[in-house]
């Protein structure tokens, strides 16, 4: 009686264990394979389609989705995409503060993940 006790007890502390695992590898990988592939194939244009070039933009994706979670990678993107326009609803995007904020946290990301990546 005992030892099944024991043994429930160690099977529910591996299952905690395991279900924390991997709520912090949801949390490391919450960005889509396609926005990471899109973000490889973009960082490639930029930086050369080599294998070398493909490894650091990996690795840049990496980090910045270390950094920073998709949802607010995603709000930084459009805020991006949206101050290209042109018009009142782009001058919007690019005079408030709000926006701002997001884009300078994707930059922060952005250059951390470039220090870890490519002089690192």
């Amino acid at each position: 009686m005992i030892r099944k006790l024991a043994e429930r007890g160690a099977l529910a502390a591996l299952a905690l264990s395991l279900s924390a695992i991997a709520g912090w590898a949801a949390d490391e990988n919450d960005y889509p394979t396609d926005a990471r592939v899109d973000y490889v194939f973009g960082c490639m244009a930029a930086n050369g389609q080599t294998r070398e070039s493909m490894q650091r933009c990996s690795c840049s994706l990496d980090q910045l989705a270390a950094i920073l979670p998709y949802d607010k990678y995603v709000q930084a993107s459009t805020v991006l995409s949206m101050r290209q326009g042109i018009g009142n609803r782009a001058n919007e995007f690019k005079s408030t503060k709000i926006f701002d904020d997001k884009v300078a946290d994707l930059r922060r990301a952005q250059a951390e993940a470039e220090i870890r990546c490519y002089r690192g």
